[in-house]
C-alpha cells in the first residue's frame, strides 16, 4: 500500500514538473517574441566647443549723457527721420542737432558779426602789405605785424563760432537716445543741465569674473558666446578683450572683459547675460546627445541597433557641453543609435526600429 501511495505521489510530482516546463517554455517563447519599439539616429561626425560659463551685465561700448554747456530757452528739435521732435528710443547720426538754446544777451556779447568783418579786413590788410613788401615799400617787420594781425583775428572769429555753438545741442556719435527728460518748449535751462543720455550699443561690453583655477585656460581674443539669460535664442559673437593677472584676495575670482557685435541692437544694455568661453573646440569628431547615456556602475553605456538586436556599447568620453558630448571610442560614423526607448533595454533585446 505505502508503494502505490509513493508511486502516485511521484507521478503527481513528474506531471506538475512536465506542466511548469510547459509554462516556462511558453513565457521563454512570448518574451522571445516581444520587441521593444525605439527610435534611432546614425552617428554622424560633427563639431564640438568646450565652454567656461560665466554670467554678467551687458553695457553700451559708447555712453554720454548730454548737458548744457550755457543758459537759454529750451527747444527741442525734429528728428528728420520721423518729422517729429525726437523721443526716447529714436536713433540719431552723429552731429545731428538735437536741442537749441535761445539767449540773445549771449549772443550779443559773442559779437559774431564784428568778428567777422574783423577778420575779413585783417586778411584784406595782410594780402595789401605782401603786396606791397614785394614792391620794395615796406619793412619785412610790417609784414609780419599784418600776419600776427590776421591770425589774432582769425583765432577771435573762432572762438566766437565755438561759443555759440554752445547754444546747440548735437550728437557726438551716431546712436540711439535712452534717456530725456521733460522741458516745456521756450523753458529757461541753467548751465550744466542734463538734457539726454545717448549710447552707441552696436557694440557691447561686459566685465565678469571667473575662477582662479581656469584663469590658465582663458587667453586674449578667444571667441565668446554672449547669450540673453531669459531667452537664449538671443546670441552674440564675441571676444575676450582684457584678462586681469591678478585674484581677488576674498573671492578668489579674477576680472576679464569682453566686447560684443550686436548690429541689430539685439541685446540692449543692462541685460543680465551669460558668456560661454570657447576654451576647446574640435571638429570631425562624432558627437550624439549627452540625455541618452546610461550610467552602469561606472561604465557609460548606449544602445545601437544591428538587425532588430539592441546590442549595449561602453563608451569613452571626450568634450561635453550642457546637451552634447564627443565620443572617443564605443560608436562609429552611421552605427544606429538608439534615441527613444532604451530606458528599459537590455543587451540583445529584440527591438523594433519606429520611423
Amino acid at each position: 500500500m505505502k508503494e502505490v501511495k509513493s508511486g502516485f505521489i511521484f507521478f503527481i510530482l513528474l506531471i506538475s514538473l512536465v506542466v511548469l516546463s510547459g509554462c516556462q517554455q511558453e513565457r521563454m517563447a512570448a518574451q522571445a517574441d516581444t520587441t521593444i519599439p525605439v527610435r534611432v539616429i546614425q552617428v554622424k561626425k560633427s563639431f564640438i566647443q568646450e565652454f567656461v560659463t560665466t554670467t554678467g551685465t551687458v553695457y553700451a561700448a559708447k555712453e554720454t549723457i548730454l548737458k548744457t554747456e550755457q543758459a537759454g530757452r529750451y527747444t527741442l528739435q525734429r528728428n528728420p527721420r520721423t518729422g517729429k521732435t525726437f523721443v526716447m528710443g529714436d536713433f540719431v547720426a552723429a552731429n545731428t542737432l538735437l536741442f537749441s538754446l535761445d539767449n540773445p544777451e549771449y549772443v550779443n556779447q559773442i559779437a559774431m558779426d564784428s568778428k567777422k568783418l574783423s577778420l575779413e579786413s585783417a586778411e584784406r590788410e595782410f594780402t595789401k602789405q605782401q603786396s606791397v613788401y614785394e614792391k620794395g615799400g615796406i619793412t619785412l617787420k610790417e609784414v609780419k605785424d599784418a600776419e600776427k594781425a590776421l591770425i589774432d583775428a582769425r583765432y577771435s572769429y573762432e572762438n566766437a563760432k565755438i561759443s555759440l555753438a554752445k547754444l546747440e545741442i548735437r550728437a557726438p556719435f551716431s546712436g540711439v537716445i535712452v534717456n530725456l527728460p521733460h522741458y516745456t518748449s521756450s523753458q529757461w535751462v541753467e548751465a550744466n543741465t542734463e538734457v539726454a543720455t545717448l549710447m552707441d550699443y552696436s557694440l557691447l561690453y561686459a566685465e565678469l569674473t571667473l575662477p582662479g583655477k581656469e584663469m590658465d585656460r582663458i587667453q586674449q581674443n578667444q571667441n565668446v558666446v554672449v547669450s540673453n539669460y531669459s531667452q537664449e535664442k538671443q546670441k552674440l559673437e564675441g571676444k575676450v578683450t582684457q584678462i586681469s593677472p591678478a585674484l581677488d584676495p576674498t573671492s578668489r575670482m579674477f576680472k576679464i572683459k569682453i566686447e560684443a557685435s550686436n548690429p541689430d541692437l539685439l541685446l540692449k544694455p543692462g541685460m543680465f547675460v551669460r558668456a560661454d568661453i570657447v576654451v576647446q573646440e574640435k571638429a570631425d569628431v562624432v558627437v550624439i546627445p549627452k540625455d541618452i547615456i546610461l550610467d552602469r556602475r561606472g561604465r557609460k553605456t548606449v544602445y545601437v541597433v544591428q538587425r532588430g538586436i539592441a546590442l549595449e556599447r561602453t563608451l569613452e568620453l571626450g568634450i561635453e557641453t550642457r546637451d552634447s558630448v564627443e565620443v572617443t571610442q564605443g560608436l562609429n560614423p552611421d552605427d544606429s543609435l538608439i534615441i527613444e526607448g532604451f530606458e528599459t533595454l537590455r543587451n540583445r533585446s529584440r527591438v523594433k526600429v519606429l520611423e
